[in-house]
């Protein structure tokens, strides 16, 4: 055999053995997401076929082309086009075009839609251990988050909680750490705290409200008149990048750090019999392009919030921090929070519980090795 013969003999043996093991990746996949109905539905499966169309109906809670989050979702839906070559296609409705903002939870367990893009702590309603995949206040980092659901159960207990409502979550995107909020008048006490009325979701507004704060859930669309009208006295969002699109510093010109969401999972989310339908295929397509949806959304928020920092500060907007007995009062209220939540629902302790336990772990590296770079840095 030549030199020539050898390689291509090599390089044929080495894609074939790379595929192989592809396809065993992609069967532990979907063994691991644990479908309770993929075993009986299998006949039923779509067959990959790129010359026919299978086409998901995906509803966000986000206006059209909505910077980083709904474009977000807008390049995953060209990324699974160009990967299928066109086969499967993911049709995006923007918020209240098909179904309103925060109704997408149960149009897709209904199966009115096949999928959505929002965030867990939205339906803490549903369950409240749905919040904590979103996060908890003094808690992950986007980095810490991540690796809990990856390689910490966190995806596993997520997918057996939306189960049970007849969905299947990936991570969908990342805030990266938020900030505190816009207020009209300045934090100089707790005292300041009561009475507020603050747009602010999830534990966060949980926590607040502990601490005397009125929480309001507002969809994005209405925040800023709210603000402005006095309907509301605050409102978190995001970040720079965001809040200074959504031209909060106009009505609220006090714009606080914050620690009440420090990495927020966003969602993509199918309905379950929609998804086991699916060929295998095709599922691996959606998984290794929301991976790469969750991970560019992520870097993404970071690298557009060092610019517009920037821009806030051309405005003159001041950046503040909440006064020391704010910021024990929140971490007592957290404490409260949780320990209620956990005596009146168990799959709320099952999820803290393995938070607890990962998070322990983690900020023990983080200050031994992050802490300790940035105070150095």
């Amino acid at each position: 055999m030549n030199r020539r013969d050898f390689l291509t003999t090599a390089s044929v043996t080495s894609a074939a053995l790379a595929l192989n093991g592809c396809n065993e990746s992609n069967r532990q996949a979907i063994d691991y997401s644990k479908h309770p109905q993929a075993k009986n539905s299998e006949k039923k499966r779509i067959n990959f076929n790129k010359n026919k169309k299978t086409v998901i109906k995906l509803a966000t809670s986000w206006p059209a082309h909505f910077p980083i989050m709904g474009v977000g979702v807008e390049r995953f839906a060209k990324r699974i086009h160009d990967i299928s070559a066109g086969s499967l296609e993911i049709k995006i409705y923007p918020k209240n075009v098909l179904v309103p903002a925060l109704a997408v939870f149960d149009a897709c367990s209904s199966g009115q839609i096949d999928a959505f893009h929002s965030g867990p702590y939205y339906w803490k309603g549903k369950n409240s251990a749905f919040s904590l995949y979103s996060g908890i206040p003094f808690g992950f980092t986007a980095e810490e988050i991540n690796s809990w659901m990856l390689f910490g159960g966190g995806l596993d207990l997520w997918r057996e909680q939306y189960a049970k409502y007849n969905l299947h979550p990936f991570m969908g995107g990342n805030t990266n750490i938020q900030m505190g909020g816009w207020f009209r008048k300045p934090i100089n006490s707790l005292e300041d705290m009561k009475g507020l009325k603050m747009r602010i979701p999830g534990l966060g507004g949980e926590v607040f409200a502990k601490m005397g704060v009125n929480p309001i859930l507002l969809p994005a669309g209405e925040i800023y008149t709210s603000l402005e009208r006095g309907v509301i006295d605050a409102t978190e969002w995001v970040g720079p990048a965001l809040d200074i699109k959504m031209g909060f510093y106009k009505v609220a010109p006090y714009y606080y750090s914050g620690w009440h969401e420090p990495g927020s999972i966003l969602e993509l989310t199918f309905n379950k019999n929609t998804w086991s339908h699916l060929s295998h295929e095709q599922q691996a397509m959606i998984e290794v392009a929301s991976s790469e949806m969750n991970s560019n959304m992520t870097y993404e928020f970071h690298a557009e919030n060092i610019y517009a920092l920037q821009k806030l500060e051309d405005l003159n907007v001041q950046i503040m921090q909440y006064p020391k007995e704010v910021i024990e009062a929140g971490k007592k209220s957290l404490q409260d929070v949780i320990k209620e939540l956990s005596e009146k629902n168990q799959d709320f302790t099952k999820v803290y519980t393995s938070i607890e336990k990962h998070l322990k772990l983690s900020k023990k590296w983080s200050d031994t090795s992050l802490r300790y770079f940035l105070n150095e840095r």
